[in-house]
Formats: structure tokens, sequence, C-alpha cells
């Protein structure tokens, strides 16, 4: 099923409503569960009666009512835990070697992980709003699942059973930014503002056999300006599953329900499939050419990203946005 949130005068975290696979209609729920939030607290309860609901709006197509994109919030307006790992090594390795630096063999054991703010996320048709240019703006276009609560020190066999949903992310860099907050040792703040999420989160069953149980497959499709800019299949060169990425968020504490666990920029070794995010074209031209021709995006660039099933449609709806500068 297709679950989304509505913006909201009166709750920060949205109204929940359920949406048809065509992304045309949608049914706000307001008995019991009024937010994703209470619906993930209490999965095994509220899962059936929203997936009737769900087979009921692409049966019956008066069902429901059609929708503005702008009407919709991230599918998580906010949330309790938001962890972005780095499943990709070809994205480690190139952005890596850009600055000097070796990836030193323990990487491919053990996943990098940040844990971002999360008390604010942005709508899929929300602006990117920022001060300056000369910060670096770039897009991380990424995949990730949200889950129940998982158990502290859950093993990786076992944390796929925790997977409820699936969205598309796109995780804003302030690049410039980065590098003197790294310097300090204490990890990301100013260079990483809040990130934007698909319209709707699906559950696995959505994705048929795109979703191997732990890791899902499909060609991302990144547009900047229009122009594509990366096709790069989530499945491909992810390193780290799902399951792994879980397991080791909740080495230490356990993970409420809503966690959402990125999987960090979607890259393949291909070059073929372009890029998900900005850096990285660049650090591969500083590669082959010496310097880095691509600038980072500019007040009134636009930018998509979305997956398509292979019917052609889109799985998620897109994530669509404008740089603006803060007014």
């Amino acid at each position: 099923m297709k679950l989304g949130s509505l913006k909201s005068r009166t709750s920060r975290d949205g109204q929940l409503a359920v949406f048809d696979r065509d992304l045309t209609r949608l049914l706000e729920v307001r008995e019991s569960v009024g937010t994703l939030q209470a619906t993930l607290e209490n999965w095994d309860r509220t899962a059936p009666d929203l997936a009737a609901i769900y087979e009921s709006l692409n049966r019956d197509h008066a069902m429901g009512r059609p929708f503005d994109w702008s009407e919709l919030a991230a599918p998580l307006p906010r949330a309790y835990q938001w962890l972005d790992g780095s499943a990709y090594l070809s994205h480690v390795e190139r952005v890596r070697n850009a600055r000097g630096a070796t990836m030193p063999p323990s990487f491919l054991e053990d996943p990098l992980m940040y844990q971002g703010g999360s008390d604010s996320f942005l709508g899929a048709r929300d602006p990117i709003v920022v001060q300056d240019e000369a910060w670096g703006i770039d897009f991380e276009a990424e995949v990730a699942v949200i889950t129940d609560d998982v158990p502290m020190g859950l093993l990786a066999d076992r944390a796929a059973g925790h997977i409820r949903l699936l969205v598309l992310v796109n995780d804003i860099s302030l690049r410039n930014l980065i590098p003197t907050e790294l310097a300090k040792g204490f990890g990301f703040l100013n260079g990483k503002p809040s990130s934007a999420f698909s319209p709707v989160a699906v559950t696995p069953d959505e994705m048929g056999d795109r979703w191997d149980g732990t890791r899902l497959h499909g060609q991302l499709k990144v547009y900047w300006n229009e122009d594509l800019f990366g096709t790069a299949d989530a499945g491909a060169d992810m390193h780290f599953s799902f399951a792994e990425l879980i397991s080791h968020g909740a080495k230490t504490r356990r993970l409420q329900a809503g966690t959402i666990i990125g999987s960090g920029t979607v890259s393949n070794r291909d070059l073929k499939q372009g890029f998900s995010c900005i850096v990285e074209k660049r650090v591969v031209e500083i590669a082959e050419k010496g310097e880095a021709v691509t600038a980072f995006m500019r007040f009134g660039d636009t930018l998509r990203i979305d997956m398509l099933d292979r019917q052609g449609r889109s799985v998620f709806g897109a994530i669509e946005q404008t740089v603006e500068p803060c007014r």
C-alpha cells in the first residue's frame, strides 16, 4: 500500500492519507490513528485496515478525492530518529579520493552512519531554501526504510522483519560548510539542512521482485534543471543491506517506531549510470580532467528524483524542488 501525510494546521505530524496505486486519489484516515507515526507504533493493528482501504481505492475510482502535490508533507513530517548510512562504497571511495584519503579496510565491514536532524523534514514539493549560494548546494538522491520498534542488539539476519515502509530521499548537503565541520571531529550540523522525502511511502510488497528483502532494486532517476543527471540502480552496488544498516543503528540503543534509515547517496561503479549527487561528478572530473567543471546548484535551479515501476508509473511520486534564497 501507499501512505502519506497531508500538511495540517493542527498537527505537526500531518494527517494520514492512503493513496491509490496510480497516485491520482487519496483518502484521509482520521479514525483511531490520524498520523503515520501512530500507524507505525500500532502496525499490527492498523496495517490490515489500511490495506483494506488501499484495495478499495484501487477498485473503486469514485472513492477518495484528487489531490494537489503541494498539499503533501513528507510521509513523516518529523521523526524520532533519522540515521543515514553510506552503503555505496563507490561513492565513498570517489569522495575520499578527491581529498587525498584512501578508504580504510574497516569500511568494508563497519558501515558509515550519521545521526541527522529529524525534527523537521521537507515535503516533496517544498523548496530548498538556503541563505548563500556559496555554501555549495548539493542534492543526494537516496532510498530509505522506515521501521517499527527495533530492539537493541538486533542481528542483521532478523532486522529485515522490522522494515515497514520504503521512501525516496533528497539528503540535501551544503558542501562548502562540511569540511570545516568534519575537521572539528564532531560530525555534521550546518552542512546538513532538512532532508526532503517522496510524497508517499510504500510497503515493500508494492515493489514486487524489485525488493529482495533487504535491498531495493531499480533505477533512481535524477533530473537537474530538467536534464537527466543519473540513473543509478539502487540495488546494484549497495554493499551494506538495509538489514545490516538497521542492525548497526540498533547496536547500542532501541530504535523507536518511525525510525528512518537512509542508504546514503545511491552510486554505481559504472559511470555510464551517471550520478545521484553533484560532488561525485565533480570528483570524477577532477580525476579525469584535473579540475571540477560542474558547479553546485544555484538559486532557481530545479531537481527531480523519481523511481518508476515496470509499467512506467511513478512508485513513490517524484521529489520536485526548486532552490530559493532565504527571505
